[in-house]
């Protein structure tokens, strides 16, 4: 098949949406498809070469976004530009990704073409809408994303949503597009490496240290700040605690700031982004416990990573995170609550025997996410869409 797909966001923009798109075309590429990827151009990081490795790349000029400046926002006179040279394809499926001017770009296409659409709906907008609109009552905050979020669903053929959790959201939006429950997943061979022993000794963290690792996007929503809270809770009886945060984003200058109002400036320590080859999967072996604790996940990727990693997990389970922890034997959870979740971290750091427990089931947990697995269902639901839109053509 010859696959379409269309985003807002993609590397060298690191998130969840970012590596969720890789993973899809890359697997998809390794199932014999061909997949042409349409992302905003970052400039000179984002790297001008016309493939991914395996996949087409066809970057669009982009404008910063003043509120926003990590993301950028596709010119339209560019997109317009674009657009004849991909209505002059053809494409089997159209999968867009990103419900900006990715979505409008698709359903134009699919009106062009008769193309099939299918839509990842990747981000829980209802709760971030609240951090990015502060100045909007918190009620017409959440009307806006619910009506936003209807009008984009109804405008494509199929979703994809991460999680049983999002189906439910979706339903009470009174969203009633089709959908399919697929997580991402991650490909395994990409994490099952990394060398923990040499990130601390390059870092000047001793082996003996108790150290809890996180890797997040730095924004109000992945709940940082109350594992700062956790940390600071646990230091009278770990006083040689160490928590690594690995990640960029909005919130950092806050965070920096609470770690000097909570006094850890001795026990936190900010990593940047992490090249995810290398230095990432050694960042995630230094740590005796991952810890996470977003509330508003509609997968958790991370979650998944470390337990391919075999790194012992500590993480609320809401939203997506629930879906990946449920029937987890590598990871305790704990509820949003500063007392009990520092209760279930102690656990952890202070039983080598539960850590060994917790890191041997990590691998095993990790197998059920495997991309290969979920991709064939993706697979699946391309063929019936592409198969569907031809026997309409025939008829």
């Amino acid at each position: 098949m010859n696959i379409l797909m269309l985003s807002d966001v993609y590397f060298p923009r690191v998130n969840g949406a970012s590596t969720s798109i890789r993973t899809f075309a890359r697997a998809l590429v390794r199932m014999g498809h061909s997949v042409t990827l349409v992302a905003p151009d970052y400039g000179p990081d984002s790297g001008q070469q016309a493939h991914d490795g395996e996949f087409e790349v066809l970057r669009v000029p982009a404008r910063v976004i003043f509120f926003d400046p990590e993301d950028r926002l596709m010119r339209a006179d560019a997109l317009r530009e674009l657009r004849p040279q991909l209505a002059a394809r053809e494409w089997d499926v159209i999968h867009i990704h990103t419900p900006f001017r990715a979505h409008a770009l698709g359903v134009w296409l699919s009106r062009q073409g008769g193309w099939p659409t299918v839509e990842t709906y990747h981000t829980y907008f209802e709760e971030y809408v609240g951090h990015y609109l502060p100045w909007l009552p918190t009620s017409l905050a959440r009307w806006v994303a619910r009506a936003a979020s209807r009008r984009l669903c109804h405008g494509v053929d199929h979703l994809i949503v991460p999680s049983a959790q999002m189906v439910d959201v979706l339903a009470r939006y009174g969203i009633h597009t089709p959908n399919t429950v697929i997580p991402t997943g991650i490909d395994l061979a990409e994490f099952s490496g990394g060398d923990g022993a040499r990130f601390r000794s390059e870092h000047g963290l001793a082996p003996d240290k108790p150290t809890l690792v996180t890797v997040s996007r730095l924004s109000l929503e992945k709940n940082i700040a109350f594992l700062l809270r956790v940390v600071r809770r646990l230091v009278p009886d770990f006083p040689q605690l160490r928590f690594l945060i690995a990640g960029e984003g909005p919130d950092e200058p806050r965070l920096r700031r609470l770690v000097q109002e909570l006094e850890l400036q001795d026990h936190v320590r900010f990593f940047g982004n992490l090249d995810r080859r290398t230095t990432l999967l050694d960042a995630y072996r230094a740590g005796d416990a991952f810890v996470f604790a977003s509330p508003t996940e509609t997968q958790g990727l991370v979650l998944i990573e470390a337990m391919a990693l075999g790194v012992p997990i500590v993480s609320t389970a809401v939203m997506g995170t629930a879906t990946v922890l449920r029937d987890a034997h590598g990871a305790l959870v704990a509820k949003e609550d500063v007392d009990d979740f520092a209760a279930a971290v102690s656990r952890v750091l202070s039983s080598p025997e539960l850590r060994a427990t917790l890191s041997a089931a990590g691998p095993a947990d990790a197998r059920q996410w495997s991309s290969d697995v979920l991709m064939a269902k993706v697979e699946a639901l391309y063929a019936s869409l592409a198969q569907r839109r031809q026997a309409l053509a025939a008829a």
